[in-house]
Order: C-alpha cells, then structure tokens, then sequence
C-alpha cells in the first residue's frame, strides 16, 4: 500500500484577470453655469459600450474595437494614431455661451430690468450734474485749466520759484473756431493759470503736514482732517479777499477769471512745501527763516507780476478806460494782494 498521493491529477490552467471598471463615481452638485460657456466635467459613463466588457481578441470574426467619443476628447483604441477633438482641429467654432441668470435664482425678465434700472441711474447723475454743476462751473473751462503736460508741470514750477528770469507775462490768445478771441491752455502757454499744480500741492502740503508731526510724535488720524480744513480756509480767505477787492474796484470777471483766482491762491502751497522740506532736513532756524522769506518774495513777485494784466489791463483791451485815480487805488490793491500772502504761508508753515 503507497503512502504518497497519487499525482496524476494536473494543476488548473493559468487565466489572465480581466481588467474591470472602477465603481461608478456619482455626480457633484449642481453649480451655476459660468458666463464663457465653460462645461463642467462630468464623471458619468459613457453611452458607448464601456471598457468594462471584455474585448474579444483578434481573429474570432469580430471587427476592430471602434472609438469612443467622450466629452474631453476622443479615445482611441491601442494601435490607433491618436485623434484630438473638433474643437481642437479648428472645423468646429464654439461661440461662448450668453449669461445665464436663471442659475443665480433671476429670470431674464429680472435681469433686463435691472440693467435697464443701471443705465437710467447713470443717465440721471449725468444729467444732474450738467443741470447743476454744469451751470455754475462749465465743464468746458474746468477742463481748460486741466489741459496740462509735463514739460509745462516743470517749467512752471521753475517759474514759481524763479519768477525774476521770467519775461514776458503777457497771456496768448488764439481764435476758437467760431471767430471768437479765447485765451490759450496751459500746455501750450506758461503764463496760463491752471488747476492742476495747485491741487497737487494741496494734497503734498497736507501729506508734508502729517509727516512732520509723526517725526515729533504729535500723529493722530485727526491731523488730516485739520490740515486739509487749514489750507482750504486760507485758500478761501485769499479767494474772498481779492474777489472782494475786484468788486469794489470795479474789475469786470467772469467764471473763467474765479478759477484763475483759485488758481493764483494755489500756487503758495509751492513756497510752503519747500520751506516744510527744509524744516524736515533740518537746516537749522537762521536758513528755515531765509527759505522762508525767499518763498515768500517769489510768490508775491510771481502774484504783481501775474495778476497785473486782469487788475491793470492795457487801455486797447478795456471798453472804459481806467482814469489815473482808480488806477492808483488798483495798484494798492495789487500790492496789499502780494503783502498779505506772507500771512497766509505764516499760518500754513505752522503745523
């Protein structure tokens, strides 16, 4: 009797594992639909048979496995040169999608009246501010005194601080288009008064302002405030003062003439800013007295020289000629404009 099993019973022969599928992955939430027209992927199996059937081999009666399109692309099976989708070929034009609102919880109904409820809203402020604004500052002459370059930015702040090699101050006049006689814009002459400078300074002046009283440890938030309502007081004062000195002396204005006196008014900032430096550097009380005074000096020259032409203007330019009495008193005037400007940059270096 044999002790040892019998081993005539052979092994089960060897089976390749057939590839499967990987389980199949639910949708994501529904999001809104982009405006460009971007398509979401999804994850869904495909409407094409799925690789998950096994593929019969070759040579059993059955053809070659076909592509499958999908929706990022084209599969193509082993063997087969790689295709890449209509889209990418450049034969099919997919134009991008209109906006859907319906996915943001609105209907087209909604959406066309809130835009048309936007473009009437614009329309309106448009119209106020011609209808107010318009009227009492055309937009026209604003737009004049902001008609600047950048050569002119420089050459007229050389001439604020040296206004002695200057020559001449007379203003240029060009024809407009319907005949009439308009005085030329800032960029195109260097005695036009602007806006732009002016406001500039303003807002350095106020920035100077701050800095030096955070470098001696007296910064608060409120300092701004104070700075700015300081340099818009003396601006004002100014303004008044010599618009009041025009109406008694009989010196005919108009709106554009208030903006180059607003502009005149602004141009001390210049002298004060470069006194503010020197204070910052340090150059010691002696040469931050004599900045000052030079400051000074250049803008009340600056101001005789500048506003002599509407204060004084020659007899060929005045319906009325000006009788040697009136004259006289319109050159007091003119001075005491040019003197009082030490009071108002005295205030304004005192921050």
């Amino acid at each position: 009797m044999s002790y040892f099993p019998n081993n005539n019973t052979s092994p089960p022969p060897l089976q390749h594992p057939v590839p499967t599928h990987p389980a199949y992955i639910p949708e994501p939430p529904s999001t809104p639909i982009s405006p460009q027209g971007y398509q979401r992927y999804t994850s869904s199996p495909p409407t094409q048979p799925s690789f998950t059937q096994s593929i019969p081999p070759q040579g059993q009666g059955s053809r070659a496995p076909q592509a499958y399109a999908t929706q990022q692309g084209v599969y193509n099976p082993v063997g087969s040169p790689p295709r890449q989708p209509a889209a990418a070929q450049g034969g099919v034009h997919i134009p991008n999608a209109p906006v859907d609102f319906s996915a943001w919880g609105l209907n087209d109904t909604t959406a066309q009246f809130g835009m048309q409820m936007g473009r009437s809203a614009v329309a309106a402020g448009q119209e106020y501010v011609q209808k107010n604004l318009g009227g009492l500052i055309p937009i026209t002459v604003l737009k004049h005194h902001f008609n600047v370059s950048n050569s002119y930015v420089m050459n007229k702040l050389r001439l604020l601080l040296f206004p002695w090699r200057h020559k001449p101050w007379s203003r240029r006049v060009r024809r407009s288009e319907n005949g009439q006689a308009e005085w030329q814009a800032p960029r195109d002459d260097l005695n036009a008064p602007d806006l732009y400078i002016p406001l500039m300074a303003i807002v350095t002046y106020v920035l100077l302002a701050a800095l030096h009283s955070g470098l001696h440890s007296r910064f608060h938030p409120e300092i701004l405030g104070i700075t700015a309502s300081k340099a818009l007081a003396v601006v004002l004062m100014d303004f008044v003062f010599v618009k009041l000195g025009c109406y008694f002396l009989n010196i005919p204005g108009s709106i554009g003439q208030i903006l180059d006196l607003l502009a005149y008014d602004g141009y001390k900032f210049v002298g004060v800013i470069i006194t503010l430096i020197a204070g910052l550097l340090g150059f010691g009380r002696s040469l931050y007295i004599v900045i000052f005074a030079y400051s000074f000096f250049a803008t009340a020259f600056f101001l005789l020289r500048s506003l002599r032409s509407m204060v004084l203007p020659d007899a060929s330019a005045t319906v009325t000629p000006v009788n040697p009495s009136q004259r006289s008193r319109r050159v007091t005037f003119l001075f005491l404009v040019a003197v009082t400007q030490i009071v108002y940059m005295g205030v304004l270096v005192r921050v």
